[in-house]
């Protein structure tokens, strides 16, 4: 087993002042400019993430707006969300500001610090605009010497022309006339928006071939060969949203207590630290020490080309390697899993890796896996949940957060297609939920996840009747006909389960919810089977006999079909009938 991480057995006190947070190992030592070191004159910003307007948000009034770095933390309690172009874009983005966040709190070293955020309930985060006044040249996307998540004199062996086409991740691989990017469109693209592209790249930039830049060892005739997906790629990843990006950034700010990260002062954002060279960080020095590192992760080597009045192209190189395996007590939003594969090769367990969510289900049809485990028996947890729940959770028990609050978890991952070098599929869901649902032993939570076992097994019972229509009616019962019923079974579902949970608080009633769904589920699906046999035709009203597995002749029609669906569809919502109903349906 695993030990847990230490902020969940304690409130850690210690703490370290803004002066040491600031100091940094020789070995990464930061080396900033403050002016023109040959003319002595002040230094002019390009274009500073910390000044100009880049972050796209969702304010109050619903509008769309960008804003700054600063603007972002000072109007945090008057933003909606982060809204990126891309569920992965706010994912990135929000990772980023929680790097800013973190080491502008210091921390927060211990729970008592992060309760003292979570109850002033000014709009102004505090202590984030000195911060970022301390590293603005850092934060400048243009800036000669050190440009912003960037290498800046990048290149490669032969003068290459570099389009735009690989750093935004929207413009479909090979295929530019099924974008609305086309012409004109992919030739610029503002500072800003290259920006938040930049910011995707770094944490979901594809595998496959690279430019080779020179100077990095493991160039082989001009090409960088793959070494996998950028970090945030392989996370099936998780955050928390409140009812303002206050609520958000605080929900996801898990204080960093010495127990959890070994309180390793290297652990560092991307800006504190040295700016890269096009060579890979020796094993020695890159970490990642801490979740500061995580999420500012070097993945790539970029490049941008252009000015102020727009960026034209980007030099993308293979960067900085990263291995997941075992980091869920430093990487607080994703899902993992045990690799039965590794522990196999490894000869020991558990092994974890992170877990891709899976892109054909909606969220609610896994809510299972994405809630706390309960306590493991004799064996290590096959799953964990995202430490972020496991946080909010702590603080439903202790009180600091009410039973009575409402929270979005948000799932984003990337499916990745012909040996992870192209983005195939963008997954974004999110749940409103009451707190209850992330607490052990809730029975508001066991509720929650026997509704969602319900509509599973009234959607396969539906399916089925789909399957037994085309066996009566003569056709192929591989046909498909099941797989469609079921996806519109799930549609009809879908928003039925999200207003479901929702509603559910610490007044419900576990068994009275549990059976006001399963009579919603019945009458969703039981008029989707109406519909199912009034369109099966002639041919299956008449029916045929069909063989089973057995080798015995089974009769199959309309009617039949329907009544093996009433059957099944009273064993798999027993509470949607009363007694009598359910002895009628189960005795046919």
């Amino acid at each position: 087993m695993t030990a847990e991480p230490m902020w969940l057995a304690s409130a850690c006190t210690t703490t370290r002042t803004k002066d040491c947070a600031l100091l940094v190992p020789p070995e990464s030592t930061s080396i900033a400019k403050r002016g023109d070191a040959v003319t002595g004159a002040p230094y002019q910003s390009g274009f500073s993430l910390v000044d100009e307007a880049w972050v796209p948000v969702l304010d109050a009034a619903g509008q769309r707006r960008d804003v700054s770095l600063l603007d972002l933390f000072e109007q945090a309690g008057n933003i909606r969300m982060i809204a990126g172009e891309l569920p992965t874009q706010t994912f990135a983005i929000l990772r980023l500001a929680l790097a800013i966040l973190h080491r502008a709190t210091d921390g927060p070293p211990g729970e008592a610090a992060w309760q003292a955020l979570w109850r002033d309930r000014r709009p102004l985060l505090p202590d984030v605009p000195d911060y970022l006044g301390e590293f603005r040249e850092r934060f400048d996307l243009l800036h000669p010497d050190h440009p912003f998540y960037q290498v800046a004199d990048l290149r490669a062996a032969k003068d290459n022309t570099y389009g735009l086409e690989r750093l935004i991740a929207d413009v479909p691989n090979g295929m530019p006339f099924l974008t609305s990017r086309a012409g004109p469109g992919m030739e610029s693209i503002s500072p800003a928006e290259a920006a938040r592209w930049l910011v995707h790249c770094q944490a979901f930039d594809p595998s496959g071939i690279k430019t080779g830049a020179v100077g990095d060892s493991r160039v082989k005739n001009g090409k960088g060969y793959p070494m996998g997906v950028a970090s945030v790629g392989a996370l099936g990843g998780v955050h928390l949203e409140g009812a303002n990006l206050r609520e958000t950034l605080l929900l996801n700010l898990i204080p960093v207590a010495p127990g959890w990260r070994l309180a390793d002062d290297r652990d560092l954002p991307a800006w504190e630290r040295k700016p890269q060279s096009a060579v890979e960080e020796p094993d020695a020095t890159r970490g990642p020490y801490g979740l500061l590192g995580l999420y500012t992760w070097q993945s790539r080597r970029i490049r941008l080309f252009g000015d102020r009045d727009g960026i034209t192209g980007a030099m993308i190189s293979n960067g900085d390697s990263l291995e997941w395996q075992d980091r869920h007590q430093l990487e607080p939003m994703s899902v993992w899993g045990r690799s039965g594969p590794r522990e196999k090769q490894q000869k020991r367990t558990p092994i974890y890796l992170p877990r891709p969510h899976d892109h054909t289900r909606a969220l609610w049809r896994g809510l299972q896996t994405l809630l706390p485990p309960l306590p493991p028996g004799n064996e290590p947890p096959q799953r964990l949940s995202p430490l972020v729940l496991q946080w909010l959770a702590r603080l439903t028990v202790t009180g600091v957060v009410g039973q009575d609050f409402q929270v979005r978890p948000r799932a984003t991952s990337i499916a990745y297609g012909t040996q992870q070098a192209v983005v195939d599929e963008v997954f974004g869901d999110g749940l409103t939920m009451n707190v209850l649902l992330l607490v052990e032993g809730s029975p508001l939570r066991t509720t929650a996840v026997d509704a969602a076992a319900d509509a599973e097994a009234a959607v396969r019972v539906l399916s089925q009747l789909a399957n037994n229509l085309v066996r009566a009616a003569g056709g192929d019962a591989d046909s498909g006909a099941g797989s469609r019923a079921a996806e519109r079974g799930y549609s009809q579902l879908d928003r039925l389960f999200r207003d479901w949970l929702a509603r559910l608080g610490p007044d419900s009633d576990p068994a009275a919810e549990r059976a006001s769904w399963q009579r919603l589920v019945r009458q969703a699906i039981a008029r989707l089977g109406r519909e199912l046999v009034q369109s099966a035709g002639p041919a299956a009203w008449v029916g045929r006999l069909v063989e089973d597995r057995n080798g015995k002749q089974v009769h199959y029609s309309s009617y039949q079909a329907e009544a093996w669906f009433r059957t099944g569809l009273a064993k798999a919502l027993p509470l949607a009938f009363d007694r009598t109903e359910q002895k009628q349906e189960v005795s046919q």
